[in-house]
């Protein structure tokens, strides 16, 4: 049985607030309450002594003055001497007790008593307002009248006119006063001015059929333009229209096309907001802008019945803290950060899938972030908080943005806030303002968590990569706009090899592609014109350079090999392109992609990844007796970081444990975390990162031999494919798939391949290159010769 802990009546609980009438003394009065109206009366009292020295002609001594009024305002002194004692009894009774006792109960208590049971609190406190004031003006008009010389109830009246003959001298001091204030409001102003354009109804001749490829996310924010035009319909059963919608993904996949439709569906009045005009060197112009932006969109809301806005790259103004790091799959190729340059050596990352490629770059991102100096993070520290003047997007400017966004519930305008309050009369609630907030951004981990709560963005939809079906529907839709003659099969088949292209590249490949049949003389785009411009748009354009003849063989046999590799074991990508020409950070590569839409990866395929980056190590070694070039250095970054991340986190290695979960708790031993109990002195860390570069070591080392027995198999694979790269210098997947089934492709015919004699060339030629590399000479023999059929229209 618990014990009760409420206090009993009439006592207060134990360390609770004494109450006023318990408190054996009266409360202390702070300083300033006890001289304030001792300073009123000593400010009024030399008030009279100088009007008596301004009096006298020729002026009067300061002491004969006082002297006159010590007797004339000899009033004065009696309210001060009044004054005086009542502080005297209040400072007797914070320390006296029985005197504090006698006052309050015997003598006032019988009047407050009255008083309490006749009268309201409110009509006490309306009471001694009136009597406060009549006291306080009676004190003026005595002063007053003494410094007229004339009668206190004369000197109230001729007040107004003492006041409207110093009116011009008031009036200047107060337009000096206004110019001072309207110099810091017209540069406020002007600095919040930008940022925001406003599209009116007939502006915007975007629809929905405009937008191509992200029908799924269409139909969610077709919902709310239901909720914008008929609120009623929610509204009416006691729910809420929804008011905010954050569309977030990678870049160019149609975000700020699909809100462009919203307003153009709706016939509301569409506002384009730029957060990067929030960044201010002032602070507090944000806040202005945030302030003058919502109260546009709220006249443009009663106006036209609703208003859509759309805030581009919410991150820049949304985010509070350190920007997360994002990406996804499809980072152009060169732009990882996973990767140094890599001039001397291939494509390292070419050969893996774009989802392998995006963990690689969050993994490297993160990493760079974890392995950044103390002091570095110090410098930017201080940098930031150091700014001095320096606003920035945040400085409040976010902070105003979620006041904006929180329902817009109190009452607006001056007559209906001040004017309605001061008669006593309840102001109005404002209008439903019919304001549809859309964000798009790239970073949606970099936003704020309270402005991503339901009441400010109620809705978030990511707006990914197209399918297939949608990219062949953009597709169809940019080269509608132009004349091609692509097949239907050859527009399914572009969509294919193109897995990750968004709204944005799919016009401008499409756009490449004209160019190039421009600059051919033809008005007509053809299929090779699409593949023209997307080998310029995936690798760039090839540098002016050539190689030397034993070089160009290794660098072809080194991509022969990738190539095998991955047309022999990978089967969930296709290969898209391979080339040895250079580019201006690799010396040639092969790109693979997805056959189809796959969202879940598999141990076996993440192996057959690594072999084929291994394929160049294995490959060299197996080809050069045993020789390796510094081209592999990508390669085996790519494999190694795969590796690791089965080893320690997919569960795809010889253990199942979580490396991260190992290093947070300090757990594990070297052996897969059989070392037994932790020793004293013992580095822990050290130990799980020594156990799982073994266990990675192993994979790698495994995977390696086994794809150098693969090579064997088909060396003569990966010479055929090394003369074909050698002779066409970039070859398209089917190109190489013609070469290694030895059957017609679209520029080579695959069969000559197949013929015993021209193998036996292709061997005497690599043996001629190797002896060449190995004495640093020119090869003795020439490059077997071979027809050279055309790109087909």
């Amino acid at each position: 049985m618990t014990e009760s802990t409420e206090p009993v009546e009439g006592l207060r609980p134990p360390g609770g607030p004494v109450r006023l009438e318990d408190r054996p003394t009266r409360k202390r009065l702070p300083f300033w309450d006890r001289i304030k109206f001792l300073f009123l009366f000593a400010i009024a009292w030399l008030v009279l002594v100088w009007a008596t020295i301004a009096d006298f002609p020729g002026g009067m001594p300061f002491r004969e003055a006082a002297l006159i009024q010590l007797t004339e305002a000899r009033w004065l002194l009696i309210l001060a001497g009044v004054e005086v004692l009542r502080q005297l009894h209040f400072l007797v009774s914070e320390h006296w007790s029985g005197y504090h006792r006698f006052w309050t109960h015997r003598v006032f208590g019988g009047f407050e008593r009255t008083t309490h049971r006749r009268l309201s609190d409110w009509t006490r406190f309306r009471l001694a307002r009136w009597l406060k004031w009549l006291f306080w003006i009676a004190v003026f008009a005595v002063v007053a009248g003494a410094v007229l010389d004339t009668s206190p109830v004369l000197a109230l009246f001729q007040a107004p006119a003492i006041l409207w003959s110093l009116l011009p001298f008031i009036l200047q001091l107060v337009f000096i006063l206004a110019v001072v204030i309207l110099q810091f409001v017209a540069i406020f102003w002007f600095l919040s001015r930008g940022g925001v354009e406003v599209y009116y109804p007939d502006d915007i001749k975007t629809r929905f059929t405009d937008v191509w490829g992200q029908d799924h996310v269409l139909a969610r924010v077709k919902e709310n333009i239901v909720f914008l035009e008929r609120p009623e319909e929610i509204e009416a059963k006691g729910g809420y229209v929804p008011s905010g919608l954050l569309l977030w993904g990678p870049p160019g996949t149609g975000k700020t096309l699909m809100a462009e439709a919203v307003a153009g569906e709706t016939g509301k009045p569409y506002v384009f907001v730029d957060p990067g005009a929030f960044t201010n060197m002032f602070m507090g112009v944000g806040i202005l802008k945030v302030k003058s932006l919502f109260r546009k969109l709220r006249k443009l809301a009663l106006r036209y019945g609703g208003v859509i806005v759309f805030f581009d790259e919410a991150d820049a103004l949304g985010s509070r803290g350190m920007l997360a790091q994002g990406g996804g799959p499809g980072f152009p190729r060169g732009m990882s950060p996973a990767f140094g340059p890599a001039a001397d050596g291939c494509h390292g990352r070419g050969y893996l899938s774009p989802e392998t490629q995006w963990r690689l770059a969050r993994h490297a991102a993160a990493e760079l972030r974890a392995e950044a100096p103390p002091e570095a993070a110090g410098r930017r520290s201080r940098f930031v908080m150091g700014a001095g003047m320096g606003g920035g997007a945040g400085m409040g400017t976010l902070q105003a943005l979620l006041t904006e966004l929180s329902g817009l519930k109190k009452p607006r305008g001056f007559v209906n806030r001040y004017v309605r309050r001061l008669l006593g009369m309840r102001p109005k609630p404002p209008p439903r303002y019919r304001i549809l907030v859309m964000m798009a951004t790239n970073l949606p981990e970099a936003l704020d968590e309270a402005l991503l709560r339901p009441g400010r963005i109620d809705r978030i939809y990511k707006v990914g990569y197209p399918s297939k079906a949608g990219r062949v529907r953009t597709y169809e839709g940019y080269l509608g706009k132009v004349r091609h003659e692509l097949t239907s099969a050859q527009i399914d088949k572009l969509a294919t090899i193109t897995p990750y292209a968004t709204g944005a590249t799919i016009k401008d490949l499409i756009n490449e592609a004209l160019i190039t049949a421009i600059r051919d003389g033809r008005e007509v785009i053809a299929w090779r014109d699409v593949m023209r411009a997307k080998q310029l748009k995936e690798l760039g354009p090839p540098e002016d350079v050539e190689y030397i003849e034993r070089e160009r063989h290794a660098v072809a046999v080194h991509e022969a090999c990738h190539a095998v590799i991955a047309y022999r074991t990978r089967h969930h990508m296709e290969i898209d392109i391979a080339t040895i020409e250079k580019g201006s950070d690799y010396l040639g590569m092969v790109a693979s992609i997805p056959p189809e839409d796959q969202f879940t990866r598999w141990r076996t395929e993440y192996e057959s990844d690594i072999c084929v980056s291994l394929a160049s190590l294995a490959g060299e070694r197996l080809f050069f007796g045993g020789d390796s070039s510094s081209g592999v250095s990508g390669d085996l970054e790519s494999a190694t970081t795969v590796a690791s991340f089965m080893e320690g986190y997919w569960g795809m290695g010889s253990t199942v444990s979580s490396y991260s979960t190992a290093k947070r708790l300090e757990v594990g031993a070297p052996g897969g975390g059989q070392g037994g109990r932790r020793k004293k002195g013992q580095d822990t860390e050290a130990d799980i990162r020594r156990a799982l570069a073994d266990r990675i070591e192993d994979m790698l080392s495994e995977l390696l031999e086994r794809t150098g027995q693969m090579l064997v198999q088909h060396r003569r694979d990966v010479l055929a494919l090394a003369h074909a790269l050698e002779t066409h210098k970039t070859l398209t997947g089917d190109d190489v798939v013609a070469v290694l089934e030895g059957r017609p492709g679209p520029a080579v015919d695959g069969t000559l391949y197949r013929s015993e004699e021209f193998l036996t060339q292709l061997d005497a030629y690599h043996e001629a290159a190797v002896t060449a590399h190995l004495g640093h000479s020119r090869i003795t023999m020439a490059l077997p010769a071979t027809s050279v059929t055309p790109l087909p229209d």
